[in-house]
């Protein structure tokens, strides 16, 4: 027996003993990095609602440029990405929005990917980036706080990304390009984007090896548009419109018209110390170049101040490191992981002058973000005394840093940086302990139990602002806090399961919540060194039947926040701000249908979901006007519906589309028009695809997103009609 089947049997009788999962596919088979998942899933135990995703569900049926393309049919998740390339793509869940990046947690390898320095959709979105779709082996989503694993981040979802590692020599050559077709107010214009990449992995006696390298070129729609409030008629060449606020303004132009190039590069390396403990590394580079300008309608070709801060030039360059120990030995497994994100280099610069001559050098400012990033540690295991026991339990630790730093410049198009005129530092850092219990009480009943102790600390904050003057050593803050876990399952038939569960979950604030300062206009943004720890109360049940073809799933859920950290932009000390506040008291319940079958009529396999979710805010005597509405970016319905017809085995052709209800972006719900710049509106998408595979070697892929052209926003204007080819060389 080699010793990777040796170190798999352990692991697969954990698993026959492990209570039941809610799954929406399988994983595929022979892959060492699916074999460690595997584990991590045994040791971890999480008594929660799951949908899956692999590779091949994949490549049949989404247009993926970007890894976070790959998850949008998933059941009430939606990825607020903008273009292809989009560094800024948050992920909103059943209960939380866009703007709370920091209530969901995504994961790659056991690697953290969600940037818990902010939580927002600008610096603090995920890096989804560190991972290729090409390299992609399944994607588990863990839905609600119920596993005492996680922390209190985990109050929306969990998404743990797999990827491969090969057991022979495989190589992989993928080529794609799309052409979005854009056209609102006055910019019309053609979109490409490229991607290109390759993958290569071999495995040497006890040692696996694989590398990959992607690369991706995108031209992005606008990300804003520069208005002015009306006082008569509009400038020629202007239009008129409405802001969210239903008042009138003229539409002057676009900015934020980026071009991106961007490069990731791999490597995964697993070493059979012995026959039952291995060694894992993985390391990866993001490279990010972009570029962005401005376009104006009026007639005469001037440009007001508002254009310049939509003109831009960021250069990035991140790391990500790994090193993992994982055994597996009678009845007890257990796993060592220590992760590394280093922002190496992130720079930003933009101009202060007016264009056009902006556009070509004058002052600006330059913002480094060179030495922020995040470190993580976590050892945990589970022990079997006996069948009936499965006990897992770990300890965490991770640190968190916000290193940012802004300079005058002379010269913003490569000048050297002058005086420091903004500043944003500080850390924060948490350990924990956990431990839970999987008790099979009868054949048929399982009762999860456990909790999650917590120490928490954010310290060496500082702010400075030159203009306006400001310059202070922030306090320091710390908190300690356990939070219970339980859920208890119910298999009464065969092929059916019913899961009651309940999770207390605290999310304490992050460094850029307590730290960050923005004063560049329009909107400055204030933080607040004394928010508090928001704390999560969520219920579900769960009643779910699967089969040799698929499942079906009715949820039921509950969760109310007290002290809620929620970004508003509003009037704070008499000037326009964005700022983060507890608020008191929301509550979000609701219901989830989700279907998988395969194989519904002969060949032919449907997937989607339906989630209704009544979130408001219940109180807020710091803005009465809020209680009662609609939770920022929680719309009261989604739905996704995915259609694959396999006419024969190397032919999938599919329809799918994605559905998202009226939300709107203010606490209080002030912002009642919603397509308009800055509003929140409705939409539904429409996507189709065909992948044909020519023989062992080669796959060929065309599709379509948003081919009924929906032109709508959230926030943002989104693409429009998106036309994609793919074609994926195999070995």
């Amino acid at each position: 027996m080699t010793s990777r089947h040796r170190l798999r049997a352990p692991l697969l009788a954990a698993a026959a003993l492990s209570t039941p999962a809610f799954a929406a596919g399988d994983a595929p088979p022979g892959d060492i990095l699916v074999t460690a998942q595997k584990q991590q899933e045994s040791i971890e135990n999480a008594p929660v609602t799951r949908a899956t995703i692999d590779a091949k569900t994949i490549g049949a049926t989404v247009n993926a440029v970007n890894v976070e393309d790959t998850v949008k049919y998933l059941p009430s998740l939606i990825v607020r990405k903008r273009h292809i390339g989009d560094t800024q793509a948050p992920l909103a869940t059943r209960t939380s929005g866009l703007g709370a990046s920091a209530r969901s947690l995504i994961y790659a390898d056991g690697v953290l990917l969600s940037s818990l320095i902010g939580n927002n959709n600008t610096l603090a979105s995920p890096r989804w980036s560190l991972v290729s779709p090409q390299e992609i082996a399944r994607i588990d989503v863990l839905y609600g706080p119920f596993s005492a694993a996680y922390p209190g981040n985990s109050i929306g979802a969990v998404v743990n990304i797999t990827t491969r590692l090969p057991d022979k020599l495989e190589a992989t050559a993928t080529a794609g390009t799309s052409v979005q077709r854009f056209g609102q107010y006055g910019t019309k214009d053609t979109l490409p984007s490229y991607q290109y990449g390759a993958t290569i992995g071999d495995r040497f006696g006890p040692l696996a090896v694989f590398v990959s390298v992607d690369h991706v070129t995108s031209h992005g729609q606008p990300l804003t548009y520069v208005t002015a409030n009306k006082s008569g008629a509009c400038p020629s060449g202007a239009f008129d419109a409405l802001n969210k606020n239903a008042m009138p303004i003229c539409v002057l132009g676009a900015s934020g018209l980026e071009t991106q190039r961007q490069d990731h590069i791999k490597l995964k390396a697993a070493l059979d110390v012995t026959p039952v403990i291995r060694l894992t590394y993985v390391g990866g580079l993001f490279l990010n170049q972009t570029h962005a300008h401005a376009e104006t309608y009026l007639a005469d070709g001037a440009y007001t101040s508002g254009f310049s801060s939509g003109i831009y030039d960021t250069d990035q360059r991140h790391w990500s490191h790994s090193l993992s120990a994982t055994g597996a030995s009678g009845r007890l497994d257990w796993q060592v992981i220590g992760t590394l994100y280093d922002f190496a280099r992130d720079r930003q610069a933009v101009p202060t002058g007016l264009l056009p001559a902006a556009s070509s050098g004058e002052p600006g400012n330059v913002t480094r973000l060179d030495g922020t990033g995040w470190r993580t540690l976590d050892a945990k295991a589970v022990w079997r005394p006996i069948a009936a026991h499965a006990i897992s339990f770990g300890a965490h630790g991770d640190w968190f840093r916000l290193d940012s730093n802004r300079y005058a410049t002379t010269e913003w198009l490569g000048g050297d940086q002058g005086a420091l005129n903004l500043q944003s530092k500080g850390r924060t850092r948490t350990a924990a302990i956990w431990a839970q219990d999987a008790w099979t009480l009868l054949p048929h009943l399982t009762l999860t139990a456990g909790g999650r102790y917590e120490w928490w600390k954010a310290y060496d904050g500082r702010n400075f602002s030159l203009s306006p003057f400001k310059s202070v050593d922030q306090p320091e803050l710390s908190a300690n806090r356990f939070s219970p876990k339980a859920s208890l399952a119910w298999a009464p038939y065969r092929d059916w399961t019913i899961r009651a569960s309940f999770g207390e979950a605290w999310r304490f604030p992050t460094v850029g919540e307590l730290y960050q300062l923005v004063v560049t206009p329009p909107v400055a943004a204030i933080p607040d060194p004394n928010l508090k720890p928001e704390r999560a109360l969520s219920e579900e049940l769960a009643i779910e039947r699967h089969d040799a073809h698929g499942s079906i799933r009715l949820s039921l859920f509950n969760e109310v926040v007290k002290d809620a950290l929620i970004s508003q932009t509003g009037t704070l000390n008499g000037a326009a701000a964005t700022f983060v506040q507890n608020v008191p008291r929301t509550r979000a319940r609701g219901i989830e249908l989700a279907v998988n079958r395969t194989d519904l009529l002969p060949r032919v396999d449907l997937s989607g979901s339906v989630t209704y979710a009544d979130a408001e805010t219940r109180s807020d005597p710091a803005l009465p006007a809020a209680e009662g509405k609609l939770l920022p970016s929680v719309p009261r319905w989604k739905a996704t519906l995915v259609g694959t017809w396999r006419p024969t085995d190397a032919i999938s052709l599919t329809a799918a589309g994605r559905y998202s209800s009226r939300n709107y972006g203010a606490l209080d719900n002030s912002d009642v028009v919603g397509n308009t710049y800055g509003g929140f509106y409705k939409y539904l998408v429409v996507d189709l695809r065909a992948q044909v595979k020519a023989g062992e070697h080669m796959t060929f892929a065309v599709g379509v997103d948003n081919v009924n052209n929906d032109k709508y926003f959230l926030f943002h204007p989104f693409p429009q009609r998106t036309v994609f080819a793919q074609a994926e060389w195999q070995l």
